[in-house]
């Protein structure tokens, strides 16, 4: 049988999601906890891979096993056995042929901005004490909606066969203290939402013209975009399936 599992994470403790020697990651501990409990090797498969220090309040990943187990006394075991900053949320039986990754159409990052200081927020949000301009960020941000080709903000030297997403959403919105970036395409490229934050934030700044922006786009040149904001500050939050998957 094939499960998707639902699980969120407070990134702060992990290097990424995915299993690398000589470094701790969430691959690693829920792999670890569910092949306990199962009494099995579990291998899970992500809907993506977050970067070191990045959180996910919603992430799903796949897995295969044969074990016949009560779904909802697992989810509260596996809570249980886990650490505190690992949450299950749900494990749902899904049609053997879905795929957590390749399945998935549409996700949704936030990167949270704080202006004031905030001492409950210092590990969970990104620090910006000079005035923002978030009408000209907003006008910036649907710039992105233009293209779709994002070179210009992947990180170097990856092993992408394409540079191409369909961006759908990439707004600013101020929420209860907080400076929220959201943004939903059917893909992001490795570091993609961080660099975009960079440089949507030198405009913010004054910095930085609409049109420099669209000539970043056009230039497919990492260099020439912003520089990445800290990791502390983005979030995964939702993933979206098509409906023969997840009802």
């Amino acid at each position: 049988m094939r499960y998707f599992l639902v699980f969120s994470y407070y990134g702060k403790a992990y290097h990424g999601w995915q299993i690398q020697p000589n470094a701790i990651t969430v691959q690693e501990v829920l792999e670890q906890a569910m092949s306990l409990l199962f009494r099995e090797t579990v291998q899970l498969t992500a809907a993506g891979r977050t970067d070191a220090g990045v959180h996910a309040r919603e992430m799903y990943a796949h897995f295969n096993t044969e074990v016949v187990f009560n779904r909802e006394e697992m989810r509260y075991r596996l809570n249980a056995f886990l650490p505190k900053d690992i949450a299950v949320k749900d494990i749902i039986e899904v049609p053997e042929d879905a795929h957590a990754r390749f399945d998935a159409i549409e996700r949704t990052y936030e990167y949270w901005i704080v202006q004031n200081k905030d001492p409950f927020l210092t590990d969970a949000a990104h620090y910006v004490k000079y005035p923002l301009n978030v009408e000209a960020m907003n006008e910036a941000g649907t710039i992105l909606l233009e293209h779709t080709d994002f070179e210009c903000f992947s990180k170097s030297n990856t092993d992408v066969k394409t540079y191409l997403c369909d961006v759908k959403k990439a707004s600013w919105q101020q929420k209860e203290g907080l400076l929220v970036f959201t943004i939903t395409a059917d893909r992001f490229l490795r570091n993609m939402v961080r660099a975009v934050v960079g440089t949507l934030l030198e405009v913010g700044l004054g910095k930085w013209s609409l049109d420099e922006v669209k000539l970043v786009l056009e230039s497919k040149d990492r260099s020439r975009a912003g520089v990445s904001v800290p990791a502390k500050g983005l979030y995964l939050t939702e993933v979206k399936y098509p409906n023969h998957i997840i009802r």
